[in-house]
């Protein structure tokens, strides 16, 4: 049985302002040793704040986060020794070579001179970076700042890394060099927990994942278990020029049973079915009265099991 590093117990984050807001409501999650889980959610909906917590920057209202079985409120320097974590933006010393920025943060955490050197040069092989050791981090791109960040994170051997948004601004082959460099850390045995924006990321990297929205976790599972269970539906979007109207044929596609669920939207008309075997020539038909100017037909996907549980584009 795997051993269990992070272990988030009924935690709930309450911010008292003029407005009450409840950032996170309850959440329970357990990762394993070795595990790549993802977390996602729309903005807002408790993401940050959980991985605050969970790395000692926030303090909760109520619950207990434990890492490698130590509490983070009670023992908050102790836990740090077991955390890595890589925010959302480049917070490379730029002063420092790629290097040094290895270098130094071993010997914060209590390396010896040759020690930290050896690891650092270690790091630096494991991600083929050696050749920009001298390299300063305003010369590098952001696939590479990406990549000395991960390898800094993990540089003082920590149980547990905190990945918040890593392919955020990442062209395309840095995204998969990224992708590369996590799928690595496996082996090593070190858990990771990411969050993301994207759905091609969370479905490729993740072993379990949450999806969550106002502070609470809707679905719990691998990508795979999650598609299975409430993705098996099609979106069809439809831009229309006009609205007018247009309540009685969503009423009607409401009325279908081939229709999971039908509501008029900002710009047209969305509608989720379990199929799209004959529906889609009923739904141009009824729409084509008020103007069609595009349509969206998204199949079965982890997107789609997403917008199913929050109603919400991941981007909002």
């Amino acid at each position: 049985m795997n051993l269990l590093i992070v272990e988030i117990e009924a935690l709930t984050k309450i911010y008292e302002s003029k407005l009450r807001v409840v950032a996170v409501n309850g959440i329970d999650l357990e990762l394993k040793q070795g595990e790549i889980f993802g977390l996602l959610g729309p903005n807002g909906a408790g993401k940050t704040t959980t991985i605050s917590i969970a790395t000692t920057r926030a303090l909760p209202t109520s619950g207990r986060v434990r890492i490698a079985g130590i509490d983070v409120v009670k023992h908050p320097a102790l836990a740090r020794r077991h955390i890595g974590v890589v925010p959302q933006f480049n917070t490379l010393d730029r002063s420092l070579s790629v290097y040094e920025n290895l270098y130094f943060h071993c010997r914060y955490f209590g390396f010896s001179h040759a020690q930290a050197k050896a690891r650092a040069l270690e790091l630096l092989a494991q991600f083929l970076l050696t050749e920009r050791k001298d390299v300063y981090p305003a010369q590098l791109s952001g696939g590479l700042a990406q990549r000395v960040q991960i390898a800094r994170a993990i540089a003082h051997r920590p149980t547990v890394l905190f990945l918040d948004e890593p392919s955020a601004g990442l062209d395309p082959q840095s995204r998969m060099a990224m992708w590369s460099a996590v799928e690595g850390l496996r082996k090593e045995g070190i858990t990771v927990l990411l969050t993301t924006h994207y759905m091609e990321e969370a479905d490729s990297l993740s072993d379990r994942l949450a999806i969550i929205d106002y502070g609470k976790v809707l679905a719990l599972g691998s990508p795979e278990e999650l598609k299975a269970t409430y993705g098996a539906h099609t979106f069809f979007d439809l831009k229309l020029k006009s609205l007018d109207g247009l309540e009685p044929v969503v009423a009607t596609l409401k009325a279908r049973p081939d229709v999971t669920s039908a509501e008029a939207t900002v710009d047209g008309l969305r509608v989720i079915a379990a199929s799209s075997d004959g529906l889609l020539p009923d739904i141009v038909q009824a729409a084509s009265r008020f103007g069609l100017r595009d349509l969206k037909i998204t199949e079965p996907s982890l997107e789609t099991v997403f917008i199913q549980l929050t109603g919400r584009d991941l981007r909002e």
